[in-house]
């Protein structure tokens, strides 16, 4: 039997359940840590305890035989039964047997250990253990300082590193011994932010459960609180003005607490002990609805039920979120959406829609359990997720999506959308919203309620809005599941900035990422932090926001930058933005599929000198050469790289013009192959004959044509040839829908099934690269369209062809190099069907695949690259 004292358990801690128990110990109730018993105990139990945790359920003879002084260690084991006593752990309770030692160790947390619970933690392990000290936040993380018997320290250090609040994230401990000083309690001490600014701040995170069952409760004093939250969910980077994290640090400085949130605030049995944004009805944030002409029509309850109302009946409103304004509508509604998209100018690309619910989500796509749980975890991005055929319950409108295989869903992240699709006995409203960027089309998203009565004016009919200020803007973030992990698509909230571990140290530098969703980075020593999804520069609104956002970044992570960073492409804006915020500092450049495959390389921990076989597949990219890249096969490290191995050249003609008509690539590619402009081909006869004439000349003369090997204008020239898309109004939009034919195809065909064959050309020199011809590809495509062959399978052939391609190449290299990891980067492989089948091929093969996981395939993950490159000289 384990030697300790009884106590009898009063009641289990709220918010720790089998954590903590109130016991009561000879007439004192203490605090103990429940959690070392194979089952948690109910309250009217008797516990056996030993320096603080219940070591063992007794009966109540034992209690007895123990209270008599049977098998226990004496009046010294009283004092080691630990736990505090009154919620305080006192010197006394810590001092346990005057013969044992007593000594004080410093803890210094590095990590997400700011805005997470974490010193709430803090103060109920060390009440647990009978410790005594304090905590306090720096801008460096988080210190506590604890005293009390040894085994109680190093236990303590051990939940620190083992047990952390859900939101939090630990990177590092590092321990030192102090002085014992004595001292009768455990204090939560005053943020300092003497020291230099360098800690990890939290994401935005969906509303908890706990939450969302107050938020339902009639009886609890937050029932239909539109801003609810507590230590595990809610506003974190989005509101966050400065370190360390604080009330005062964050926009809800200015809302007062009321009593209530005081007393719940500074409570350490409470969920929101310490919980910055804490609020509720007395205290605000505030709900208003404004109307058409500007003006407040309703406030608080009735605001969400007119919202509700409006969405009812088929108009838009603007709805503001965590990171930004939402243009929202009901989805189901065909006119509501088809307005939308003509008053946001939004072409052809798709809307994302919030559902209630996960069963509303069933209704209208397929969900495997891993979609489920990153639908409905604590980040809720957008996921990326197959319609079901036929949808159970009528579906979206088409409009929502127009010919696209897949449906962008996410679920309520805010208590606010709860509220928005109702609750309770709440008059129903649509199930099924339409929740786009509050923004004109090419620009960042609105976040200034003053900015958006006036830029969205136009797009919409009503402003459900709140006083809390939105520090930071930030997207939705958008990701998939392929071929059994998580794929991210655009990483902004409940992602960002939650910071990156790096292979090696590097030096304090800026990343300014590239000019199609674009993000930048700061990085020094161990960590990178890649900003959230800023957008295409195309726009000098988001090259501002660039400015900002760099900035406010660096202000959290006090990262001050030696260098800058660009993309070597001469006429990025991004590249510009660098120089003219260089401020006398040196600019380096990094060649931009260099750094797609360095950042694959940096997710995975690859060390600095590690080689692999790289596989960048974009739209486009600089080359060396002064072509368009994108079809590239690289030997790379961080420090270098080798062209090994392109796609053929073909003539681009008029940038964006083929860019924006595929069937100019599928011209170019037809001229490059020796294949006649036949006008019963698709692309062909899609061509006005004088733009074929000028195309001829074009190609011909090189007049107005630049030479480029890009993987995604080859997609986008097969997807014309087969009759699929012929102009986009989106990037990517001509692969999407060759990926959803492909998918679709009877039997999805594995890599080797029917495949088409690209052409190895070897070079003369040995030096010089490989170039893979798709002549024999778009020579069997067309033969294939003119027999009849069905889109579907003309797709699944050429996904097949592209995956088959890639694995020569890699079998190919390895027999030349002997190395055997193979990293695949770049936007093309967003597409699920190439990437899937790519790395099932690749590791049958015994490759060592490494894939984006942390980090998009595409442009958003540049900065990380380029981070690692300049590091590496």
């Amino acid at each position: 039997m384990c030697l300790g004292i009884p106590g009898r358990v009063v009641e289990i801690v709220e918010g720790y359940a089998d954590q903590l128990a109130l016991v009561d110990v000879e007439g004192a109730r203490r605090r103990i840590n429940i959690g070392m018993l194979d089952t948690p105990p109910a309250a009217g139990d008797w516990v056996l305890l030993h320096m603080g945790f219940a070591m063992e359920i007794i009966d109540e003879t034992k209690a007895a035989q123990a209270l008599s002084g049977l098998e226990m260690m004496g009046s010294g084991a009283r004092e080691g039964a630990g736990g505090e006593t009154e919620h305080r752990p006192t010197a006394e309770s810590a001092s346990a047997d005057a013969r044992q030692p007593c000594v004080r160790r410093r803890f210094e947390v590095r990590g997400v250990v700011q805005g997470v619970g974490f010193r709430p933690f803090v103060y109920v392990t060390a009440a647990a253990l009978a410790l005594t000290g304090s905590v306090t936040n720096t801008g460096s993380g988080v210190v506590a300082e604890v005293e009390g018997d040894p085994g109680a320290v190093a236990e303590f250090g051990r939940r620190l590193r083992t047990d952390p609040p859900p939101l939090a994230v630990v990177a590092s401990v590092a321990e030192t011994d102090q002085p014992p000083t004595g001292g009768a309690e455990f204090v939560i001490a005053d943020s300092s932010a003497a020291d230099r600014v360098r800690t990890l701040v939290s994401p935005d995170t969906a509303t908890c459960r706990d939450c969302l069952t107050e938020l339902r409760d009639p009886a609890d004093r937050r029932h239909r609180h539109p801003f609810i939250t507590c230590t595990h969910c809610g506003p974190r980077f989005t509101i966050v003005t400065g370190m360390p994290y604080d009330r005062a640090a964050t926009t809800m400085a200015a809302f007062e607490m009321c009593d209530d949130c005081r007393a719940e605030y500074d409570d350490p049995r409470d969920r929101r002990f310490h919980a910055q944004p804490i609020a509720c009805h007395a205290c605000g944030p505030r709900l208003e609805l404004i109307g058409e002409d500007g003006r407040a029509t309703h406030h608080g309850d009735e605001a969400l039920r007119a919202a509700r109302r409006l969405l009812a009946e088929g108009k838009i409103v603007a709805v503001k979120g965590l990171g930004g304004y939402h243009l929202a509508c009901d989805a189901r509604d065909e006119a509501a959406v088809t307005e939308l998209r003509r008053r946001k100018r939004r072409g052809g690309k798709p809307f994302a829609v919030m559902v209630a619910d996960l069963d509303v989500a069933g209704e209208l796509v397929t969900v495997t359990d891993d979609e489920r749980a990153l639908l409905a975890g604590t980040r809720k991005p957008i996921v990326l997720l197959p319609r079901r055929t036929p949808p159970v319950s009528g579906g979206v409108a088409e409009a929502v999506a127009p010919g696209n295989p897949d449906l962008g869903v996410l679920l309520p992240y805010t208590p606010l959308h709860t509220l928005l699709f109702g609750i309770g006995d709440d008059t129903p409203g649509p199930d099924v919203l339409v929740m786009t960027s509050g923004n004109r089309s090419g620009e960042p998203i609105v976040t200034d309620d003053a900015r958006a009565l006036t830029e969205l004016a136009p797009l919409v009919d009503a402003w459900l809005r709140h006083d809390r200020p939105i520090r930071v803007p930030c997207d939705d973030s958008v990701s998939r599941f392929v071929a059994g992990a998580e794929l991210p698509v655009r990483r902004s909230r409940g992602y960002a900035p939650l910071p990156l571990a790096l292979p090696f140290d590097i030096p304090p530098l800026l990343a300014a990422g590239a000019d199609l969703k674009n993000t930048c980075a700061l990085g020094e020593g161990g960590y990178a932090w890649v900003s959230q999804h800023i957008g295409d520069m195309d726009d000098l609104s988001t090259v501002d926001a660039l400015t900002r956002t760099a900035d406010h970044l660096g202000a959290l992570t006090g990262v001050e930058p030696e260098q800058l960073v660009a993309d070597s492409h001469p006429g990025y804006r991004s590249g510009a933005w660098a120089r003219a915020h260089a401020k006398g500092r040196a600019v380096r450049t990094v060649q931009h599929h260099h750094a797609h495959i360095a950042a694959v390389l940096g997710e995975h921990g690859i060390g600095p000198g590690e080689s692999v076989i790289g596989f960048a597949y974009d739209g486009t990219g600089h080359g060396a050469d002064g072509a368009v890249w994108g079809g590239e096969a690289l030997i790379a490290d961080y420090k270098s790289y080798r062209r090994a191995a392109h796609l053929a050249y073909v003539p681009l003609a008029g940038g964006d013009a083929s860019v924006l008509r595929p069937y100019r690539m599928a011209l170019a590619h037809l001229y490059a192959a020796g294949i006649d402009w036949d006008e019963k081909l698709p692309a062909v006869a899609a061509c006005p004959a004088r733009e074929r004439d000028v195309l001829a000349h074009q190609f011909a003369t090189g007049f107005g044509c630049v030479p480029t090997s890009s993987m995604g204008r080859l997609f986008d020239a097969v997807a014309s040839l087969a009759g699929v898309r012929h102009e986009v109004a989106y990037e990517a939009e001509a692969a999407i829908a060759l990926e959803g034919l492909a998918r679709s195809a009877a039997g999805e065909p594995g890599p080797d099934a029917d495949a088409y064959a690209f052409a190895l050309v070897y070079p003369a020199d040995p030096g010089e690269p490989v170039v893979a011809d798709p002549g024999p590809v778009i020579r069997a495509v067309v033969s294939d369209v003119s027999a009849g062959t069905s889109p579907e399978l003309v797709a699944a052939r050429f996904h097949a062809a592209v995956a088959v391609l890639t694995v020569d190449l890699a079998e190919l290299f390895r027999r030349r190099t002997g190395l055997g990891a193979v990293a695949l980067g770049g936007g093309v492989f967003q597409n699920a069907v190439l990437l899937a089948s790519t790395e099932r091929a690749l590791q049958a093969r015994d490759f060592t695949v490494l894939r984006p996981v942390l980090l998009p395939p595409n442009d958003g993950g540049v900065a990380f690259g380029q981070l690692l490159v300049a590091a590496s000289g």
